[in-house]
Order: C-alpha cells, then structure tokens, then sequence
C-alpha cells in the first residue's frame, strides 16, 4: 500500500507545472480572443480536465484551441451586435 492510503495523486507534478503554463500563456493573452474566460472562470480542474493527455504547453494549447475559438466567435459575434 503507498504512504498516501493507496489514492493516488490528484495530479503529477508535471500536471501541475504544464497547467501553470496554459493558464500563464491565459494571462498574457488575456486580449486575445476566449483566453479572459480561462483566466477569470476556469479552475485548475477545468483546465486540466481539457488539457488531459498533453504533455507540453504546445500540446496543451492546441487541445484547447477548439474551445477558445468557440469563446473568441461569441465574444465577436457580440461585439458586433452591438448598436
């Protein structure tokens, strides 16, 4: 049985350190487009449940690129709906 009591880690440290990245590369394109949602409504959970499987910042970023679109058109598409 492992020290813990047999349950294993939430999350490695590499887990840690990659979802540190994405929210990061989040802060400093806060203005770009989806990436304000990730900083200001998306716990470290959330990101990691989306980045799931990835093992470099480049990877994580790209499985993520489907949802931020999506954030980036609504954000646009209210832009340009407003009179």
């Amino acid at each position: 049985m492992e020290p813990d009591g047999g349950r294993r880690p939430r999350e490695t440290e590499d887990e840690v350190d990659l979802i540190a990245a994405v929210r990061a590369h989040a802060e400093a394109h806060y203005e770009d487009g989806g990436w304000d949602v990730v900083v200001e409504c998306w716990s470290d959970k959330d990101i990691a449940d989306h980045i799931k499987g990835a093992t470099t910042l480049t990877g994580a970023l790209r499985k993520l690129s489907g949802v931020i679109s999506v954030y980036a058109d609504r954000q646009a598409d209210a832009r340009n709906s407003a009179f």
